[in-house]
């Protein structure tokens, strides 16, 4: 059974991006921009997943890393590592977040044919934060669900270090 849906568009428009060798796909209509890695300030008592802001043309923005949620190592950052500027709906409000990434590939459509359900055995991450799985020739590229990562636990950690930015 695929998730693609009788009234969703044929494909996806993606940005595909790695984390720890895997390849991920991010909505292109939430991307705002991408960034070679910047000063990161630490917020006292963040979590793992929120653990900073970063100055965005002037904006303060909360830092998220994804590969907290899904379990994964954190090396530091490479020549490659990128900063991938979205915005969600958060609470109810647009949200801008910066998302390491590392290695940005390119932009793709993702035919919606080709995205199913993450299998419930075989993975090693939580699928609860997995939309599908799509197939683009060999590769696989995880569609992750942004709204379950920061609706959950990680939308509390992004409102927390984006609260913090308001404390003199």
């Amino acid at each position: 059974m695929t998730v693609a849906q009788e009234t969703a568009p044929e494909s996806m428009k993606a940005l595909t991006l790695r984390l720890q060798g895997e390849i991920f796909a991010i909505e292109a209509e939430c991307v705002r921009e991408i960034l070679d890695i910047v000063p990161i300030t630490e917020v006292p008592n963040a979590s793992a997943f929120a653990p900073g802001l970063i100055n965005v043309r002037g904006r303060v923005v909360p830092l998220a890393d994804l590969r907290v949620m899904f379990g994964m190592d954190r090396p530091p950052p490479s020549v490659d590592t990128r900063i991938v500027v979205i915005e969600i709906e958060l609470d109810g409000e647009p949200t801008v977040v910066g998302i390491l990434a590392d290695k940005v590939h390119d932009v793709t459509d993702i035919k919606s044919a080709t995205i199913e359900e993450a299998p419930k055995v075989g993975v090693r991450w939580p699928t609860e934060f997995v939309r599908g799985i799509g197939k683009r020739g060999d590769d696989f590229i995880v569609v992750p669900d942004l709204g379950r990562i920061f609706g959950a636990e990680g939308g509390s950690a992004v409102s927390k270090a984006t609260d913090e930015r308001k404390t003199p």
